[in-house]
């Protein structure tokens, strides 16, 4: 696997001793980052990659890939970084998020970050920045903001 697009700097205290098997549990029982064939990347406390390799069915009408595509991955990075906070049986719940296409999504592979921002006892804010790699090269082509729920009890 490819390193990391930007250095990861982690001050964040997780609240979970296990958050790591917590967080690489909850990404294998969904089922949409399955279907779209996505996989986790570096994890940290407060920081999430989640990788997605090039493939013809998630691309748009001139092959990049779909915007609902980077949307899905960037969410799911912003928070799984958020449930690496979170207490033990917690879940993570999207409140909103806001995305910004900064470039087409024009990539062999797209790598999305997600990083904690503020983490609170309910609620959480994430950012996301979304990479198309091709040859090698990065292009930053979305950035999120994010509010997360904890779902206490709900993992």
């Amino acid at each position: 696997m490819p390193h990391t697009v930007r250095p990861v700097k982690s001050t964040f205290e997780t609240r979970n001793p296990d958050w790591e098997a917590a967080v690489r549990d909850s990404f294998a029982r969904q089922k949409v980052m399955n279907l779209i064939g996505a996989e986790m990347g570096l994890l940290a406390p407060g920081h999430c990659e989640i990788r997605l390799p090039f493939r013809d069915d998630l691309t748009q009408q001139n092959g990049f890939f779909h915007a609902g595509i980077t949307g899905t991955i960037v969410d799911s990075a912003g928070g799984y970084a958020g449930l690496t906070l979170m207490p033990a049986g917690a879940g993570v719940l999207t409140v909103e998020f806001k995305l910004n296409l900064l470039a087409p999504a024009d990539g062999d592979i797209l790598v999305a970050e997600g990083q904690v921002l503020k983490s609170g006892r309910n609620l959480v804010i994430t950012r996301g920045e979304v990479y198309a790699i091709r040859n090698g090269k990065a292009t930053h082509c979305a950035t999120m903001q994010q509010t997360l729920m904890t779902m206490h009890g709900k993992a």
